[in-house]
């Protein structure tokens, strides 16, 4: 079952991912951990990047992606994960550092976002290599390159 995305797009930056690969992407993130859900993308400025990473991480600078899970109160049927907010500007110059081709940072980013709203995440080093393995898997059976090689 594939997730229902709602996609928002909330800057100028050209050049940026299809709706068909958000999708290809989230479902692949997915995969048999979670049946169906729905979710929203937020593709933002860095202006937007950085009140948000200031407001809820106390970091005041752009990120390239945060993660909003969704805490669905009980007994409420509801399959809402929560949001992502990406930002494009990071992503584009991640990617240039990085020397990897931008859409495949941008598959990294959503997989990395959409298993955060699964509850993963890197806290420590044993959750980090969970979630950094978890995350290599997924990029390769979408035939993209380990994104974590280069350290």
């Amino acid at each position: 079952m594939t997730a229902c995305i709602e996609l928002q797009i909330g800057t100028d930056a050209t050049g940026l991912p299809s709706q068909a690969q958000f999708q290809q992407w989230v479902d692949a993130a997915l995969g048999s951990r979670h049946d169906g859900a729905e979710l929203c993308i937020r593709i933002v400025d860095a202006d937007e990047s950085q009140t948000l990473n200031r407001q809820y991480r106390g970091k005041d600078k752009p990120t390239n992606v945060l993660s909003f899970p969704f805490e669905v109160p009980e007994g409420i049927p509801l399959d809402l994960l929560g949001d992502l907010v990406i930002c494009a500007q990071v992503v584009a110059r991640e990617a240039v550092e990085q020397q990897k081709p931008e859409l495949d940072h941008w598959a990294h980013m959503v997989i990395h976002g959409t298993l955060h709203l699964l509850g993963y995440d890197h806290i420590n080093d044993e959750d980090a290599d969970e979630m950094e393995s978890l995350e290599q898997q997924i990029l390769a059976d979408l035939a993209i390159p380990d994104p974590y090689q280069a350290r």
